[in-house]
């Protein structure tokens, strides 16, 4: 594995001489190394690749406007189309990091291929269950049951503020079981305050087109849509950009943000932000969950699932006009969640035939 070493400075140089002549005193730096691989969105999505990396940069006591750690312990590479996606991963792994970590199931194809080659590199993959290589360690997280939260705020603000019968929009980026659990959550929070709320969906196709996500928003904020929930990597900041632009108009409209919390990246005017809130997927904890097994000689191929219980999903409230009221009544569910009171559905199929979601959505579970 790919390994820091640094000389001790004894007898100024380091070079300890003895009776019998000199010998040179070499210390092996045991901290992990790590390389992030992203898709085109990069590190700068304001999202999941950012969440990632904030890991990262945390394991190792760094801060996002201060890496020092960068090149040396860690470092990320974007791969500007999926085409290269296995010679990234090959060129990782013949530098020998301690661990290859790629995010979303993208690239759950390129890492299958990649992994076998390498038997003694450490590999590991976010929102994928199925690689199933004994060198892969695979991260899935409960984003129905965050996204349940997000969509029972925005019902509970709309209720609040007197707004009747709230229409909602969700965008999706590349069609997929993943994305759909963040549909389908937030579709059942929205309709424990609105049982028969209108939902209008929409799939880019794309994780790096705001331009398509911005377009879709501006159409249903037109119609009288009051928040729409966007899960669509660096798609999903067109939706953003669009609820700012209205807001700042006095319209009242809102955005929701995901993965992070991009309650900043709403902003539009002094502390005021069209980000009502995000439903935030740690996958930062992915990130230090495994630096940390490299460190401790525990890392396996196997699968770890964060949802609720483990913080691994959870929403923001970071913006003052979410109205205490709502943040009460999301704690009550929070709790429900993790006791299991409140059954979330995270497939297309289970919600659809337990009447919890209306038919003729774009989700796939496939």
């Amino acid at each position: 594995m790919k390994k820091v070493f640094v000389f001790a400075l004894i007898c100024l140089m380091g070079t300890v001489v003895f009776a019998g002549g000199a010998a040179e005193t070499k210390v092996v730096d045991d901290t992990p190394t790590i390389r992030l691989l992203t898709d085109a969105t990069g590190i700068d999505d304001k999202s999941f690749n950012a969440a990632a990396w904030r890991g990262i940069v945390e394991f190792y006591g760094d801060t996002l406007n201060n890496t020092t750690g960068r090149g040396k312990y860690y470092d990320v590479v974007t791969a500007q189309t999926q085409d290269m996606y296995i010679p990234n991963l090959k060129q990782a792994a013949d530098e020998e990091y301690d661990v290859i970590m790629v995010t979303g199931f993208t690239w759950a194809d390129a890492l299958g291929e990649v992994a076998p080659m390498y038997p003694d590199q450490n590999f590991v993959i976010v929102d994928v269950d199925w690689v199933g290589q004994p060198n892969v360690m695979e991260f899935i997280y409960s984003e129905e049951q965050g996204s349940y939260l997000v969509g029972l705020a925005a019902a509970l603000q709309a209720k609040a503020e007197g707004v009747n019968n709230p229409k909602f929009g969700f965008i999706g980026g590349v069609p997929g079981g993943t994305i759909t659990k963040f549909e389908m959550g937030y579709i059942q929070g929205l309709r424990s305050v609105f049982p028969k709320a209108e939902v209008v969906d929409y799939y880019a196709n794309d994780w790096g087109k705001p331009e398509l996500a911005k377009a879709q928003a501006k159409n249903w904020y037109d119609s009288g849509v009051y928040a729409i929930f966007s899960a669509a990597g660096g798609t999903g900041n067109g939706t953003i950009a669009q609820a700012k632009e209205y807001r700042l108009q006095g319209k009242n409209v809102w955005a929701i943000g995901v993965d992070s919390d991009q309650y900043e990246d709403g902003i539009y005017e002094g502390k005021k932000s069209a980000v009502l809130t995000s439903m935030l997927k740690k996958v930062e904890n992915s990130s230090l969950y495994c630096l940390n097994a490299v460190k401790d000689g525990t890392f396996t191929g196997k699968v770890v699932k964060m949802d609720m219980v483990d913080d691994g999903v959870g929403y923001s409230q970071a913006n003052p006009e979410l109205k205490a009221e709502v943040v009460k009544a999301i704690e009550v569910a929070k709790a429900d969640i993790i006791s299991g009171k409140i059954k979330i559905y995270g497939t297309y199929k289970e919600a659809l035939a337990n009447g919890a979601v209306p038919a003729g959505l774009a989700a796939l579970d496939d």
